[in-house]
């Protein structure tokens, strides 16, 4: 089983949690089939605070990419389309089975020294 950490932005880490975000979205396509993420909240939180199974991953155009998960992405079109300026192809993770922990951990439970600035395999 292929798991990675990704540092996401706290709004969009609450929206995970709160169902709103069930895509998260990156610019580059783990080499390796993702099953689980961990989930690394960035500054102010700056803690592991929960992880994800991946049901599913898409993969295709921006436009292709938004038609498929726009419903439920947590975020708005121009948020979208800004991130993806420039790129060819979009990805998107589909969370199912996501898990807030009842005590954020540091990244060092996680053999993990500093916050990657895309992911980073376990």
């Amino acid at each position: 089983m292929c798991k990675i950490l990704l540092s996401i932005n706290p709004e969009h880490v609450e929206n995970i949690f709160n169902g709103t975000k069930e895509y998260e979205f990156r610019k580059i396509k783990c080499k390796e089939p993702v099953e689980k993420i961990i989930i690394y909240s960035t500054a102010p939180v700056m803690k592991v605070v929960g992880e994800a199974k991946v049901e599913k991953i898409i993969e295709g155009s921006p436009l292709e990419v938004w038609q498929q998960t726009k419903r439920k992405s947590g975020i708005n079109d121009e948020f979208y389309f800004d991130y993806y300026k420039g790129k060819m192809t979009a990805i998107a993770y589909k969370l199912i089975d996501v898990v807030r922990y009842a005590t954020p951990k540091e990244l060092s439970s996680f053999g993990v020294s500093y916050a990657p600035q895309s992911f980073v395999y376990l």
